[in-house]
């Protein structure tokens, strides 16, 4: 299983770190590290032929994954559909999900975590340009 590792942290930010993703194995949840109060996120890998050992459902959270590689079938309730890099899936509250790897190489997801109808503003809606220097 990778490690999740704080590289830095200030007042206002944390940063941190699961490797590199490609050869990345197993399951690391980042709120902690992160300190995070908006959602959960975690790093997954499944191996050829693997699923999630439990279907599952939540109360209050949705849930989006992101398939970085390989590719599989994923499960919402009685519907089946195939998934690969590149897809996005997000489900919603109390419903069943579940996910398998049907790739000759492991799936790489992420699974990011939020209260359903939570997103207020977002992108530019919750945006404001400010005036820095630029130290990059």
């Amino acid at each position: 299983m990778s490690e999740i590792k704080i590289l830095n942290k200030g007042e206002k930010f944390a940063h941190a770190s699961v490797g590199s993703v490609h050869g990345f194995e197993g399951k690391q949840f980042v709120k902690d590290a992160t300190g995070a109060t908006s959602c959960e996120i975690s790093f997954g890998s499944l191996p050829s032929g693997a699923a999630v050992p439990f279907y599952h459902s939540h109360k209050a959270n949705e849930e989006n994954y992101i398939i970085l590689s390989g590719s599989g079938r994923f499960q919402v309730n009685d519907e089946v559909f195939d998934i690969s890099e590149g897809s996005v899936i997000r489900v919603a509250t109390n419903c069943d999900r579940n996910l398998k790897c049907t790739s000759d190489q492991p799936m790489t997801y992420i699974c990011i975590q939020a209260k359903e109808g939570s997103l207020g503003g977002y992108t530019m809606t919750d945006a404001e340009i400010t005036e820095r220097e630029n130290k990059l």
